[in-house]
């Protein structure tokens, strides 16, 4: 087999769902495999996946033991010669894993391959490629300053060796990931995406970054950003430097003490207040439940090159590919107050986020 996609889920029936449907059209004509490994999830999303992705290996685990184990579950019973770790609040194109394993084919050497994210805004994600975060860059990083924290070096567009990659999408051989370990398993959330590109690359291994494919990360949907978001986060970051960076006690205590600086400074999720004044709704079919679900005006399209400002676009994702609805929110993401959802196919639900930092929105369909 030649692909493994390991998606670790906990609490995002919604967004999982969109997902899986992503991955399945990104998958025909290749010799892959899907698993699903939810992490005691409290929603529906078990049942979901059951129900609608019968060829998907789900994995039911019955307690949350984070990431880290999460994902090491998953590749124990991985089939392929790449593995794939995705997060369930992704959407990938119809050709990503095609052009990320082709490249990844041609390579020696190969450790992980990441590709370009952008949030549900079309915003690039700068954490797509990262600077190993040395103590120096990391303070700098962690006190506001994150300009050699990314890898700024490589447009995002390009492809190049880029160090660190993070752990919403990573394509790896399955032989390099039980070389170094896998995820170590002292971090439950945050900072093992670091930690593992940082073994691969000690092991001997040249990272590559790959701009030439897009997927959407809704960064924040698999943990809400709550008050123990950015302890778990800097406490990864102190695990990670015992581990790698350890020197002497004056440099581990300017360490320690700019993780708790940036944890007592850090900002906390900012609240968008939608000021949407009209629907357009891109779609090849004539009427839509839609009509009937959303109170504000809807003008269904076939095409859309200029929206009037405050506009939500919604995408049909029934009728159009992946890849065209990433390139129509990346042309259209300047105008004011735009925003995107889509409707998966054959789904009774419209999704997306406004905001990298906070929860996405989801708007379940009124029946006729």
């Amino acid at each position: 087999m030649k692909l493994s996609i390991i998606i670790l889920n906990y609490n995002v029936r919604y967004f999982l769902e969109l997902c899986l449907k992503s991955v399945e059209k990104a998958i025909e004509g290749l010799d892959a495999e899907i698993i699903v490994v939810d992490n005691q999830s409290p929603d529906t999303s078990c049942e979901m996946v059951k129900a609608l992705f019968p060829n998907v290996t789900l994995i039911e685990n019955p307690s949350n033991d984070g990431f880290s184990k999460g994902n090491n579950l998953g590749v124990k019973q991985a089939k392929g010669e790449y593995l794939c770790i995705l997060n369930p609040d992704t959407i990938v194109a119809e050709d990503t894993f095609k052009i990320l394993l082709e490249f990844a084919d041609k390579q020696t050497n190969l450790g992980i391959v990441g590709c370009r994210l952008m949030d549900g805004t079309g915003s690039f994600l700068p954490e797509s490629k990262r600077n190993v975060p040395k103590p120096a860059v990391a303070l700098k990083k962690l006190l506001g300053n994150p300009n050699s924290y990314y890898a700024n070096q490589l447009d995002e567009y390009e492809t190049g060796e880029v160090p660190i990659f993070v752990g919403a999408f990573m394509l790896l051989k399955k032989n390099v990931y039980l070389k170094v370990g896998g995820f170590d398993e002292d971090y439950f959330m945050y900072g093992e995406d670091i930690d593992l590109s940082y073994k691969v690359l000690k092991a001997g291994y040249n990272n590559f970054y790959n701009g030439s494919t897009t997927i959407i990360h809704y960064k924040g949907e698999s943990t809400l950003k709550d008050a123990n978001y950015a302890k778990r986060f800097y406490g990864a970051m102190q695990i990670f430097y015992k581990k790698h960076f350890k020197s002497n006690v004056l440099f581990d205590s300017m360490v320690w003490f700019g993780i708790r600086a940036a944890y007592f400074m850090r900002s906390e999720p900012e609240v968008v207040k939608s000021k949407r004044q009209s629907y357009v709704f891109l779609t090849k079919e004539a009427t839509h439940l839609l009509e009937t679900t959303l109170e504000k005006p809807v003008a269904l399209v076939q095409e859309v090159t200029y929206v009037d400002p405050f506009t939500e676009v919604i995408f049909d994702a029934n009728t159009f590919t992946y890849k065209s609805i990433f390139q129509h929110i990346t042309d259209l993401k300047a105008y004011e107050g735009i925003s995107f959802k889509i409707l998966p196919s054959n789904s009774d639900f419209i999704i997306g986020s406004n905001s990298s930092k906070n929860r996405g929105e989801i708007q379940l369909l009124k029946k006729n």
